[in-house]
């Protein structure tokens, strides 16, 4: 069975009334929207219709949209169908601490992806067997992809041979040791130019 991606969303919108298509479809992917509190029932949907079969979740990720529109982050799954040879990338609108179920149950890949989001955006993915951090210490403060994260962090880590162990310490700038360059690359340096 072949069919296109419009194909694809009229079946998927007829059959799934809370499905949300972006359309026009552009670039070759299908991109659907969904309720948090639907993510679990529209997924099994994919994987059990005969018509569709997304058998593989592909990934799952989060992105912050701080600043873009809110709500603020997006937990965005893609996933990937053999029978008709095609990809679907469906997504949910969460608020700032607003939880969503994870999807486990229905793929058991999902686990380290969703404790992954979970590390770099504190998106809470309830009903996760084991939800903590996989990228970062488990003493890290905050979450690094979100937008509003410090580019230096809170804290510096380093070894401290006198003591043998490993310090965390709030993280200090030496300004005196900064150059800072604001001339324009395609200008030039005017200081070597003017010598």
């Amino acid at each position: 069975m072949n069919q296109n991606l419009s194909e694809q969303a009229i079946y998927i919108k007829e059959n799934f009334e809370d499905a949300k298509v972006v359309e026009p479809i552009q670039h070759g992917n299908l991109i659907i929207y969904v309720a948090p509190e639907k993510i679990i029932e529209f997924l099994k949907f994919l994987r059990d219709d005969e018509k569709l079969s997304f058998k593989i979740l592909l990934d799952v990720f989060g992105a912050d949209l701080l600043g873009i529109r809110e709500p603020r982050f997006e937990v965005i799954y893609n996933l990937l169908s053999l029978k008709l040879n095609n990809r679907i990338t469906i997504k949910v609108a969460l608020e700032e601490g607003e939880e969503i179920p994870s999807v486990i149950p229905v793929f058991s890949a999902a686990g380290w992806f969703e404790r992954e989001a979970f590390d770099m955006y504190g998106i809470v993915f309830s009903g996760h067997p084991d939800l903590r951090r996989i990228l970062t210490d488990y003493g890290f403060e905050g979450h690094p992809l979100r937008k509003d994260f410090p580019l230096t962090g809170y804290k510096e880590v380093r070894y401290d041979e006198e003591q043998k162990k490993v310090i965390y310490e709030p993280v200090k700038l030496m300004q005196e040791f900064r150059n800072f360059d604001f001339e324009m690359p395609w200008m030039g340096n005017e200081k070597l130019t003017k010598s």
